[in-house]
């Protein structure tokens, strides 16, 4: 027997709702093997990012090379990185193993408001990242920054896919989660393999515990992809996890802020 495996490279939520220990418990909740390089400590909680700590690029290429050499990965989630050297160093890397299933989810601010990202890292996301992805999913205000304009309705979103997908080669999964005035959630998703370009619908939950939403998201995806699902298939199983973790985490009450959805919320039912 064999696991699934998946590798996440991102930073660490001491407040545990977004990050790595999110994208452990994702991954694990949606049946498959975690595994972690870690890009930066955060002193983080419900409220804000207290402080950014980044690791030297040296140490998480030097964490990568550690689990691609020996255990491999079936897929890769890509959060935090935060600044151009460390993107460069994990592109350099992922390439150097030919790494397949690449979930980039462009993380430059935290749910509270806080940046997570230095300025001069997004063009090295553009040319050196996304161009090896599998899949990027970013939410509105990240599309934006990616994409130059401004994205405030369903058509933007399926005109900012179909330009971040670099001619049609990566798929994209842009998250409409910031629209206003929407009872229900509308993520695009263009699927590189097939040329599809979809809306995907959700119901929308009244809470304030969404800190970690899109490392949990992604996490998922990876998930189901390492499992050997195609794009769009892993990432509507992801979203369904995700909408019953919302569901389930807004009953709860944990810090004094934004806080994380329950992830292990299937566990609990049975």
């Amino acid at each position: 027997m064999k696991y699934d495996r998946v590798l996440s490279i991102a930073g660490s939520d001491s407040g545990g709702g977004a990050g790595i220990q999110a994208d452990i418990k994702s991954i694990s909740a949606n049946g498959a093997f975690a595994m972690t390089a870690i890009t930066a400590i955060t002193s983080q909680n419900t409220q804000g990012v207290q402080g950014v700590f980044p690791l030297p690029p040296t140490v998480v290429q030097s964490q990568i090379q550690s689990v691609l050499s020996d255990i491999g990965v079936d897929a890769v989630k890509i959060g935090m990185l935060h600044s151009a050297e460390i993107i460069g160093c994990v592109s350099e890397i992922l390439k150097s193993f030919n790494a397949k299933n690449i979930v980039l989810d462009p993380v430059m601010v935290a749910t509270s408001g806080d940046s997570l990202f230095q300025n001069e890292a997004l063009e090295a996301l553009k040319t050196q990242l996304i161009p090896i992805s599998t899949l990027i999913t970013p939410n509105l205000p990240e599309a934006e920054a990616l994409w130059g304009k401004t994205v405030v309705t369903i058509e933007d979103m399926r005109e900012a896919a179909l330009t971040l997908s670099l001619d049609g080669t990566i798929s994209v999964l842009i998250k409409g989660g910031h629209l206003v005035d929407t009872n229900r959630l509308c993520d695009v998703l263009y699927d590189a393999t097939t040329g599809q370009l979809e809306e995907l619908y959700s119901d929308r939950v009244d809470t304030v515990n969404t800190h970690g939403t899109g490392c949990t998201l992604s996490s998922a995806i990876a998930a189901w992809l390492a499992k050997g699902y195609g794009v769009s298939e892993a990432v509507k199983r992801a979203k369904v996890y995700m909408a019953g973790a919302i569901e389930a985490g807004s009953h709860y009450e944990i810090g004094s802020g934004h806080g994380p959805v329950h992830h292990f919320y299937q566990l609990k039912q049975s």
